[in-house]
């Protein structure tokens, strides 16, 4: 997955901007038509959004929620994500509304959500063109079977584009910025809290404590900005996410699932809790150690294994996650075969789960757990090749010292 620096003095020979977002406007707007097929009709149901892959949490939340009814999230009714992905579907909720009337049904919503995670999608599609990625790689974000599964699926995609934004801002000298960005991330959907210690620990190594106190201080008062207004004010709804969290028993293609399905490593609830946090602290300090020899001035270079290590250990893991890796796998892999593998398991992940469920309600396809193992399987695979690659081979030319470390003049304190 080589590829040569641009020379500053030849025209970059990479795609044009305009070119790249149009692509990738198209493929959003295929993802939407795949999500909207199942429901042109006016109507819906699970066995049809299982059989066709067209399923979407915009649906049961539009009336589920009492979204169509104009409930305000966390005030009138309870929404089991972060505040600021709640702030974003009660926007959601209010230009449905405003554009496709008081009536509008479940399809004019998950058309909006999917305009908005469009948006989105462009934004991380102009951020990975700032960091000079090579043409392939910005092809593959604009083209991505990712984008065209989940543009239209849930609200993953805002925390994504924060997320990136962090690493950019880091790239760019501005660690400031990028712990805000972090922190907005995580007020938005809880994994970009993990790049936060990735920000700070070189300082704090070196003794640099003051820089530390502001970096901690900072996160922290973005994320309370966000949430505190809500906890105060409907804690009870504020904390129905970490509530959710905590108590909703693995997904069906989890690691924690899978082990306990086949008798390998039976666990409940509460001890997956405990142990998916367990094994993640272990494993990213592993990563961090073995990786700091090489990227100890850069530490965040680590945000594409350490994001893809709390999924794996994660709980609950939703193939929507894969979005959360996918532009830094884009950033940061060496070569395209675990990439490929990767899109791969993630596709199979998310037919085979939803087969599962058609089986259950009597639909077909049908697919056994057998067959979600397989894909798992193949998806972990792919991430553990991954994070071998980028802590033993060396960086992509983009990556490499010089080409988007900031100018003197753009460095910011601390």
């Amino acid at each position: 997955m080589s590829d040569t620096p641009t020379p500053k003095t030849t025209a970059d020979p990479r795609p044009a901007l305009w070119l790249l977002l149009l692509i990738t406007l198209l493929t959003c707007a295929a993802g939407w038509l795949f999500k909207a097929n199942c429901t042109f009709d006016g109507q819906w149901d699970n066995l049809e959004f299982y059989v066709k892959g067209c399923y979407s949490d915009a649906y049961p939340f539009w009336r589920g929620k009492h979204l169509a009814e104009g409930a305000i999230p966390y005030f009138e009714t309870q929404i089991e994500y972060p505040v600021l992905t709640g702030a974003l579907i009660f926007l959601e909720q209010r230009w449905t509304h405003f554009f496709f009337g008081r009536d509008a049904g479940d399809p004019s919503f998950v058309f909006i959500v999917s305009a908005v995670n469009t948006l989105l999608a462009l934004g991380i599609m102009r951020m990975l063109w700032g960091l000079r990625l090579s043409a392939t790689r910005l092809w593959a974000w604009a083209l991505a079977p990712l984008l065209v599964l989940y543009v239209g699926h849930n609200w993953d995609l805002l925390a994504v584009t924060l997320a990136v934004g962090a690493f950019v801002a880091a790239e760019r000298g501005w660690p400031v910025r990028a712990c805000a960005f972090a922190a907005l991330g995580a007020a938005a959907k809880l994994f970009p809290v993990v790049l936060l210690p990735l920000f700070a620990l070189r300082r704090l190594v070196r003794g640099r404590i003051a820089e530390v106190a502001i970096l901690a201080g900072v996160s922290i008062a973005v994320w309370l900005a966000v949430n505190l207004p809500i906890a105060l004010t409907a804690p009870e709804n504020w904390w129905e996410f970490y509530k959710f969290s905590s108590e909703r028993g693995g997904t069906q293609a989890a690691f924690w699932n899978l082990t306990a399905y086949y008798g390998v490593f039976i666990t409940d609830i509460p001890m997956r809790n405990i142990l998916s946090a367990l094994v993640f602290a272990g494993g990213m300090v592993a990563i961090v150690m073995e990786g700091w020899p090489r990227y100890k001035d850069r530490l965040w270079l680590l945000a594409m294994p350490v994001i893809l290590w709390f999924m794996f250990t994660s709980k609950v893991y939703s193939p929507q996650f894969d979005l959360w890796a996918y532009p830094f796998i884009l950033i940061s892999a060496r070569r395209w075969e675990p990439v490929a593998l990767f899109v791969l398991g993630d596709a199979a992940c998310y037919w085979t789960e939803l087969w599962l469920f058609s089986g259950q309600e009597g639909g077909w396809p049908a697919a056994p757990m057998e067959a979600i193992l397989f894909a798992a399987i193949a998806r972990a695979g792919a991430m553990g090749w991954l994070i071998y690659d980028v802590l033993k081979l060396p960086l992509p030319d983009w990556l490499e010292r010089g080409e988007t470390a900031p100018l003197p003049a753009e460095a910011e304190a601390p």
